[in-house]
């Protein structure tokens, strides 16, 4: 095994997912959808910082996640997060280096874990993503797994609001051209199954949190006109 896999199977699933839950009441759905082995980009929308952990926690397989370089200048958690195999990216600026390792870790047959806003969304809802997640997904030829989340930016240690997941099925852009207009055009694609995935757990929330399964895409795009 691997130092990095050895970390996340043990610290990472063991005792931070203990820690998370206890401090987070977790519901996931739709965990069946995540495929098990092959490169795969995880795209997801972000509230909060136990959002990272959340994830980690319920996602089956381990997620090589990307963070803002300013994380890795903590002491303590820069050691834990390069422990786990996450990735620093300049956030605001055109960061080719990180570009690169992304490509590499989905080729490896990582499944990569992206917020794709780029950063926390303050008004409580999902915003517009960056286009990171149609790159890597389009020029690598593999799938984007859309994930929402809910919760999270009501949460803090003191009030333990609940938090749930949801995943969608794998997305996949082969009819998309490898440029800014596929990009863009595979983004939308992506902001708008996080945004239904997101609303169905608004409802969820509303039920009392009762199982289910996130509904299927209506329509799923197959190529940019």
């Amino acid at each position: 095994m691997k130092p990095v896999d050895l970390a996340y199977w043990t610290v990472g699933k063991g005792l931070l997912s203990s820690i998370t839950r206890a401090l987070a009441p977790l519901k996931v759905y739709g965990k069946e959808r995540v495929p098990r082995e092959g490169g795969c980009v995880l795209a997801m929308n972000h509230f909060s910082y136990v959002d990272p952990p959340a994830f980690g926690t319920v996602c089956p397989r381990r997620v090589v996640f990307v963070a803002k370089t300013e994380l890795f200048n903590i002491p303590g958690l820069a050691q834990l997060i390069r422990a786990h195999g996450t990735l620093a990216i300049r956030r605001g600026e055109s960061d080719r280096d990180a570009l690169r390792k992304m490509r590499e870790a989905v080729r490896g047959n990582d499944l990569l874990g992206l917020f794709v806003e780029g950063t926390r969304q303050t008004s409580g809802v999902p915003g517009e993503p960056k286009p990171g997640a149609a790159m890597v997904a389009i020029q690598e030829g593999v799938p984007v797994l859309p994930a929402a989340i809910h919760g999270s930016q009501f949460w803090t240690p003191r009030n333990r609001h609940p938090v749930s997941i949801a995943f969608g099925e794998p997305m996949r852009f082969a009819g998309h051209p490898r440029n800014s207009k596929g990009y863009a055009a595979a983004s939308v694609e992506i902001q708008a199954e996080i945004r239904r995935l997101w609303e169905w757990l608004v409802r969820m929330h509303e039920l009392g949190r009762p199982p289910g399964t996130p509904p299927r895409r209506g329509q799923v795009p197959t190529k940019v006109a």
